[in-house]
């Protein structure tokens, strides 16, 4: 299900609270979206709002960063090191989604349909890893 949703806004807090209304109203309305729906709603924003995709090279740059900010995360929350008091309230699903915002660029304009992609990879690692895990020492449960 596609939601595209126009609004005439006065000015900048008003399209804040419009923001907010919206993203409740979308969450209500799709309980889940396809990859192919995420593609075409991240497009659908970058070129009503955020004006043109960024080039590849800086999107890239910008997945590495926010991979970073997610890896932070990780690192201190399950890692060794210990968390910092202004980590402690990051969002790691937010994180997340910040990774899959910039892979959905980077797939859009490079032509890449990630459902496609997805189920070929997906395939790839049926026929290729059948057997190799289950047979794997190191991931034997300790007795």
């Amino acid at each position: 299900m596609d939601v595209f949703i126009s609004l005439k806004i006065a000015n900048r807090q008003e399209l804040s609270l419009q923001c907010i209304a919206l993203t409740l109203l979308l969450n209500l309305l799709k309980s889940t979206m396809t990859l192919d729906e995420a593609q075409k709603e991240v497009d659908h924003w970058i070129k009503t709002t955020g004006v043109r995709y960024f080039n590849e090279l800086t999107n890239m740059t910008i997945l590495t960063e926010e991979v970073g900010e997610l890896a932070r995360i990780i690192a201190r929350r399950y890692g060794e090191q210990s968390e910092k008091e202004s980590d402690k309230n990051k969002d790691l699903g937010d994180e997340i989604a910040d990774v899959m915002w910039v892979l959905i660029c980077l797939a859009n304009q490079t032509g890449i349909n990630l459902t496609d992609a997805f189920h070929k990879n997906m395939a790839k690692k049926i026929s290729r890893d059948a057997n190799r895990h289950i047979q794997n020492p190191k991931l034997k449960d300790p007795q």
